[in-house]
């Protein structure tokens, strides 16, 4: 019988990881188990109880394989779980109920007061009071500036309408005035005038002026009562020949409805000037 070595199995590296090891332990003990199974159902298969019949030699060649197996590892050790031995449970005195918990109160927490941040707030609010209460005087400044304008304003308006109005008064005035003189110098033209004596006081001083006196012209065309007006004289010496003159006066009576009337008021300006 011979015996063939099968192929020398290189040997693994040390390094090589654990299950690389493992896989190389298993692969060679597999195949034996199967080498060895066919041959024993060979065997098997060729066994019989009764005698066997007398036939021609067979020649039964085996052939002996040696696998080389690897070393078996070093089992990994299990951790054993410690034995607990059970008690059985003792019967106690049930216990006195606990007592009941008085839960107190918790203690207030005292909030922490950020200074700095409160005076920042203060500031601000300061600051934004002081630009509102700026504010409202600028605005209450412009307001009253645009009042004491407008005001301004009316006045010079109502300044120069009363100005017009007056202007207007005074020229309606003096139109009636011219209108008065030209009538009463159309009614009452004198019918004889004798002109004033110039004074000698103011001759011999060369003195010139004006006398303004005024009366009534009667019913009659006479002159009554009359007198120099308020201021109406440049100088008292032409007083007294102004009054001398306008009594001397005729007049053509004025006539209303067919009636001669008084007419009250009448004036006459005596100028008293020096021949050059």
């Amino acid at each position: 019988m011979t015996a063939m070595l099968p192929p020398t199995t290189p040997s693994l590296e040390s390094s090589a990881p654990p299950a690389e090891k493992l896989g190389h332990f298993l692969w060679p003990a597999a195949a034996t188990l199967v080498l060895h199974g066919a041959i024993i159902t060979l065997l098997l298969g060729n066994w019989s109880p009764s005698a066997p019949a007398v036939a021609s030699e067979k020649v039964l060649r085996t052939q002996l394989v040696t696998i080389s197996v690897a070393p078996t590892p070093e089992p990994i050790p299990v951790p054993v779980p410690p034995l607990v031995i059970e008690t059985p449970p003792t019967t106690s005195p049930p216990l006195p109920p606990p007592a009941p918990v008085v839960e107190r109160p918790p203690e207030p927490v005292k909030p922490t007061i950020d200074h700095a941040a409160i005076a920042r707030q203060r500031a601000i609010e300061l600051e934004q009071r002081e630009q509102a209460r700026a504010e409202e005087q600028r605005r209450i400044a412009e307001q009253q500036r645009q009042e004491q304008e407008q005001k301004q304003r009316e006045q010079q308006q109502l300044a120069a309408q009363a100005a017009q109005e007056a202007e207007t008064q005074r020229q309606r005035v003096a139109e009636d005035r011219r209108k008065a003189e030209a009538a009463s110098l159309s009614q009452y033209q004198p019918i004889s005038k004798n002109p004033p004596a110039y004074p000698k006081r103011a001759l011999d001083k060369r003195t010139e002026g004006d006398c303004t006196v005024e009366y009534t012209v009667t019913a009659q065309g006479k002159v009554h009562n009359p007198v120099v007006v308020e201021g109406g004289c440049d100088d008292p010496v032409f007083a007294r020949p102004a009054l001398s003159s306008a009594k001397s006066f005729r007049y053509k009576p004025r006539m209303v409805d067919g009636v001669a009337v008084a007419v009250p008021g009448v004036r006459n300006t005596f100028r008293f000037r020096l021949e050059q």
